[in-house]
Formats: C-alpha cells, sequence, structure tokens
C-alpha cells in the first residue's frame, strides 16, 4: 500500500490551508486513473491504519466538496473503495416534490469495498447525475431503480444491501468509478449541459419533457 499512497502524496497532492484541515484533491476527467478498473482490497488492508485513514479523509473531501459518493480513484489511488453518505440538510434544500420524486432519503455514512452489484430490476429510471469528477456539468442517466449489492466494510465484513431509489443510483454512480467508467459512458448525450444552462433552461422541465425536447426529433 505504500506505493500508493505516495502516489497520492506526489501525483495529486493535498489541499488546505491547515495541517488538521487537509482534503484529498479530486481528480477530473481526463485523469488515466477514471478510466482504470480499480485493483480489490484484502481484508488485512482493510484494517490496516492506512485504508482506515484514507476512509476518514475521503469522508471529510467528500462532506466538504459537498457530495454523495466518492471513490478512490477520484482522490487518484486505483482502489475498489468508495465512501457514501446522503446527510439530511442536503435534502432539505430540495423541493419536497423533486425529493419524492428521486426517492431521496437520508442515507448514513457507510463504506463500501469490492462491491458486486448481485441483482438488478429492469425498472429503469431517467433524473439528471452530477460528478465531482466532471465539475460544473450534468446530464441525464438511465439507472436501475432497485438493485442489490454485496461489499465489504470498512471492518472488512461481508455486508448485502438492497437499495432502492436515489440510493441505488448513487451505489450504481460510485460501482461504475470503480470499473473506469463515468456517468457520461451511459447519459442521454443530448442532455449534457453545463450547470448553468442546466439552471437556465432545463432546471423547471420534468425529465420526460427535457428528454422529447432534446430528442432531435
Amino acid at each position: 500500500m505504500t506505493t500508493y499512497f505516495h502516489e497520492l502524496s506526489t501525483r495529486t497532492c493535498w489541499w488546505g490551508l491547515k495541517e488538521d484541515e487537509l482534503r484529498l484533491k479530486i481528480v477530473q476527467a481526463g485523469e488515466p486513473i477514471l478510466r482504470q478498473t480499480a485493483r480489490s482490497l484484502r481484508r488485512e488492508e482493510i484494517t490496516g491504519d492506512e485504508i482506515q485513514r484514507l476512509i476518514q479523509d475521503m469522508k471529510e473531501t467528500m462532506q466538504d466538496a459537498p457530495g454523495v459518493g466518492l471513490a478512490a480513484p477520484q482522490v487518484g489511488l486505483p482502489l475498489q473503495l468508495a465512501v457514501i453518505e446522503d446527510r439530511e440538510e442536503l435534502l432539505k434544500a430540495l423541493p419536497s416534490q423533486e425529493v419524492e420524486d428521486k426517492e431521496r432519503r437520508p442515507v448514513p455514512f457507510h463504506v463500501i469495498i469490492n462491491p458486486v452489484i448481485t441483482s438488478s430490476r429492469d425498472d429503469i429510471v431517467d433524473f439528471y447525475e452530477g460528478c465531482l469528477s466532471l465539475a460544473g456539468f450534468s446530464a441525464v442517466v438511465p439507472r436501475a431503480r432497485t438493485i442489490q449489492v454485496k461489499y465489504l466494510d470498512e471492518h472488512g465484513e461481508h455486508q448485502l444491501v438492497e437499495a432502492i431509489g436515489w440510493y441505488a443510483r448513487i451505489l450504481q454512480h460510485e460501482i461504475d468509478h470503480l470499473q473506469g467508467t463515468l456517468y457520461i459512458d451511459r447519459m442521454h448525450s443530448r442532455t449534457f449541459a453545463s450547470l448553468d444552462n442546466w439552471n437556465r433552461f432545463w432546471k423547471e422541465k420534468p425529465i420526460g419533457a427535457v428528454l422529447k425536447d432534446l430528442s432531435g426529433v
């Protein structure tokens, strides 16, 4: 593991004003590491000091961004590890109808390591999606509404979760990162927009209307 953490400090560096406020730098699209398949972690690595420190640093970076998920490749490390948290205060900032439409509920902080989607239903839903590694952009992305995922937690213990709605979307987005996939590989390409233009032209429109307007027909 030392090699990976040396890479992190020399390639992507740290940022922050004080040592106790350090956050990890989130790499942006075009960085080769975002297109690599990350390697699995062994249990003894997971419980070691370096990975435990990484988990805490990633948690702080995700919250500082702010975001609802962050994968290790996004901070320059090709490891099958991601952190997830959808905080209550993030939901409170959204219109209640949007929260309901997205089936978005608070998700406590947790870690997924070596995750595998074991089942995925055919109930595909479309919503705008963004990414901390594609800062300033968004697009409509089709995702399964319901999935089941097995993974190891931060203690190296086996876990199995069935997720629905927005939580299922977060899981799929982060698991994609661990396979070198970005949402732009799955998006309805004609909906890709800067956040400025999304706010100007598309924010108030239902997804179905957006897809119809941009269908090119």
